[in-house]
């Protein structure tokens, strides 16, 4: 079997990839909850029920591919998952607020995870864009180009009017 992992890859990045995808798990959890919700009429609206549950999907997807992101060492990856895992802190600590500790004590735990895990020093390090190459070392300075000879000003052409009373 063949590992989605990029030949070197950290174990905070793993580790870091492993709470993105947990968090596309428990999207999917959620829209799976909405969706019986929906169906059992508890939720307010149906369609908006079914609404949330498909947005809830989308989000799993785009998290989902944020974690594979991580797996190959794609540096663009970063960003999105520090922002989700900001995002997913907070969350996490409006739920404990809100005394519901079965869903945001878990959730805290991989957010702290999944930051600690894209700023340890080996995941920075993997996740780096390559530095620009410096500009070539010139050896000697460019040559002065040519100067270009001056253009003698054109004489303004003659209408066929003017040419025909000069000829007369």
């Amino acid at each position: 079997m063949r590992s989605i992992y990029a030949a070197g890859t950290p174990l905070a990045l793993r580790v870091a990839a492993a709470a993105q995808a947990l968090e596309a798990v428990g999207l999917c959890v959620a829209a799976v909850a909405q969706v019986v919700e929906a169906a059992t009429g508890h939720s307010y609206r149906a369609s908006s029920g079914i609404g949330l549950a498909v947005l809830e999907l989308i989000t799993a997807a785009l998290v989902t591919s944020i974690a594979v992101g991580i797996t190959r060492l794609r540096p663009w990856s970063r960003t999105p998952a520090i922002l989700t895992q900001v995002g997913c802190g907070l969350l996490a600590i409006i739920l404990l607020q809100a005394h519901r500790l079965g869903w945001g004590l878990p959730a805290l735990i991989m957010a702290i995870a999944g930051l600690a895990g894209l700023f340890h020093p080996a995941s920075l390090k993997a996740l780096a864009r390559p530095a620009p190459d410096p500009a070539p070392a010139q050896s000697a300075p460019p040559a002065a180009k040519a100067p270009v000879p001056p253009v003698p000003p054109r004489k303004p052409p003659v209408s066929p009017r003017k040419k025909k009373s000069a000829a007369r």
